[in-house]
């Protein structure tokens, strides 16, 4: 008993010299560990509870605004392309968790990058509106505006706080659309979507140039420059993203200038995606679109279905707009009377200054029969051919766009009421 009293003195003994080491230190590992472990299980499935819990000192340097204020950079003019797609972001503390609705399962969509919730609206700075030149009026729920993240310029698809639930619907839907789609080089690129957290955003690379349309119109000013060489090329990319979609059995429906997007350095990116997706899950024809009569085929404007050279018209009618520096197609002729003027075999003029590599392609991609046009592929071909002999030469057309009349021509004002900003 003496030997084990010894040992078990010299034990004690040897704890109370190095009980920081034996019985404290493990002791707050342990503890630092429990409670990094409940944070992390909060921040996961409680992340308001987390704010609740941060400092408040942290929250104190913040502004205290009802909404936060919009200051930003000065988005250059011209047709908001991404139309009736105005935000309103509120500040962390206000922002809810969005339950989607009964008519779907988030598990059937699949969606970009997620957007870090924890630092919205920090995420995006200079935000402001995307001014339009004009703009059909819509009931959309959706606005744009532009924006900075992490150091570049993009674009926000703000869903507006009126939202029902369809609409909210329709939006992820289209979010999960455009992430399905995948990457192509002419598309414009989807760079993360805020789904979790009201206000439900789309966040989509900025092309500095807005519109195609817009920017032909600014071609006519003093400076900018528009060449033969240039519409081959920008064209050529257009027509890449065409085939992309069409490799996927998806017509665009909506081909023209204003679904055009061009980048600081000229390249063309395909847009106007919404109505593919629309048409995609409700079966929506072309003869929907009232303002895009100008821009389709015979076959649509007689109400019979569309086809893959039903977007090589329209293309053809996209290389008249650029070779007349945004003039609107037929321009003479009332929308009533497109399908009587296309059965009498006419067709569009040919532009002043434009060479008859790029008018007889224009011509051919607006044949009457639909077996006559030719197919994409083959119009691919032409538009290299054409771009390696095109001219150099800058295009002019001395007189600015009247926008009202514009309309007219277009044929907006005869099946829509607008307005001019």
């Amino acid at each position: 008993y003496r030997t084990i009293s010894l040992y078990v003195c010299s034990f004690l003994v040897e704890i109370r010299v190095y009980q920081q080491e034996v019985i404290i230190v493990p002791i707050l590992l342990l503890a630092s560990f429990l409670v990094t472990l409940v944070f992390i299980l909060l921040l996961r499935f409680c992340p308001e509870k987390v704010d609740r819990i941060r400092p408040q000192a942290s929250n104190a340097s913040r502004p205290q605004y009802p909404r936060r204020v919009l200051h930003g950079i000065d988005a250059p003019p011209g047709i908001n392309v991404l139309e009736h797609e105005s935000i309103a972001l509120d500040v962390p503390s206000s922002y809810s968790t969005f339950n989607p609705p009964h008519t779907y399962s988030s598990k059937n969509l699949s969606f970009p990058r997620e957007l870090p919730r924890q630092r919205l609206p920090e995420s995006f700075n200079l935000v402001t509106p995307l001014p339009a030149a004009f703009s059909l009026r819509s009931d959309s729920a959706v606005s744009l505006y532009r924006a900075r993240m992490e150091n570049r310029n993009v674009v926000l698809r703000v869903l507006n706080d009126s939202a029902d639930a369809k609409e909210r619907h329709n939006f992820l839907g289209f979010a999960s659309f455009l992430a399905q789609l995948g990457p192509h080089a002419f598309l414009p690129e989807l760079l993360g979507v805020v789904s979790l957290r009201a206000p439900l955003v789309t966040v989509v690379e900025e092309l500095e140039n807005r519109d195609l349309l817009s920017f032909l119109w600014r071609c006519r000013q003093v400076g900018r420059t528009m060449t033969e060489r240039r519409i081959f090329t920008m064209a050529k990319q257009v027509a890449s993203a065409l085939e992309f979609l069409h490799s996927k059995d998806l017509l665009h429906g909506n081909i023209r200038a204003r679904s055009v997007l061009v980048s600081g350095q000229y390249t063309a990116k395909l847009w106007g995606l919404n109505g593919v997706y629309t048409r995609k899950n409700k079966s929506a024809t072309q003869s929907d679109e009232p303002s895009m009569k100008k821009w389709q085929a015979p076959e649509l404007l007689a109400r019979r279905s569309a086809s893959q050279s039903s977007d090589v018209w329209s293309f053809g009618v996209l290389l008249y707009e650029m070779a007349t520096l945004g003039e609107a197609p037929f321009a003479e002729i009332p929308v009533n009377e497109l399908l009587q003027f296309h059965q009498r075999g006419k067709t569009l003029k040919k532009p002043s200054h434009c060479s008859n590599t790029l008018y007889s392609l224009i011509k051919v991609c607006c044949q009457w029969k639909e077996q006559d046009r030719p197919s994409l592929a083959d119009v691919s071909r032409k538009l290299l051919s054409g771009e390696k002999s095109a001219s150099d030469k800058v295009l002019k057309v001395p007189e600015p766009i009247n926008i009202e009349h514009y309309l007219q021509e277009a044929g907006y004002g005869e099946s829509n009421s607008y307005t001019v900003l």
